[in-house]
């Protein structure tokens, strides 16, 4: 029997999809910066290479089902912009979304979400200075910043609330869905649950 290790939506993930993705990495630039086959950071790597194989199955199966491909996607730096951004959404997903067609179902899943005028105000009162910029003072020097009036930043905020609402609500709609059609094999767990051996991560 071929060892398997996990399955989507009950099809099979053969360890050596998983292998052959750990021998391609291994093989690249970041080869110097893994850690080594067979130790417990090692078996991580394995573990984080298990949950981005299922998650790109699970983005494919969604994106059928939905009826988006690539062609319909946002740019990879329209959904992540930022190392903030890619931290909000985790590094799974974020990986997973260097593909078109990962983005185009984080548009179609996101797309009627919005942030308030009120959300906005209350932003902006929060953080008066986060779009703040050093005004010229046209001798070569620059004055210390001033807050901009709201009006002036509105389009910002309105993009920075958004885009954050958008990545929680796909990661969220994510582990759903991994939920729903996700399973691992022993060995194969996500590297952050308690319940594995390898995982070193205590309070």
């Amino acid at each position: 029997m071929t060892p398997v290790a996990a399955t989507v939506g009950g099809q099979a993930v053969p360890v050596a999809e998983v292998d052959a993705r750990e021998t391609r990495l291994r093989a690249g630039p970041l080869a110097a910066t893994l850690p080594a086959p067979g130790t417990s950071e090692g078996r991580q790597l394995r573990r984080w290479l298990t949950q981005l194989i299922v998650t790109e199955r699970v983005i494919a199966a969604e994106a059928a089902a939905l009826g988006v491909t690539g062609a319909d996607a946002p740019a990879e730096s329209e959904v992540l912009p930022d190392a903030t951004a890619r931290l909000e959404i985790g590094s799974i997903a974020a990986a997973a979304l260097a593909d078109p067609s990962a983005r185009a179902v984080f548009a179609c899943v996101t797309a009627g979400l919005d942030v308030s005028d009120d959300e906005i105000a209350d932003y902006h009162a929060r953080n008066p200075m986060r779009f703040a910029c050093p005004a010229s003072t046209g001798d070569g020097w620059r004055a210390p910043p001033t807050a901009p009036p709201l009006q002036q930043v509105r389009p910002l905020i309105a993009e920075h609330l958004r885009g954050a609402l958008r990545r929680r609500a796909f990661r969220a709609w994510l582990d759903a869905r991994r939920a729903a059609l996700v399973r691992l094999a022993p060995g194969y767990e996500h590297p952050g649950d308690p319940r594995q051996p390898d995982n070193t991560h205590r309070h």
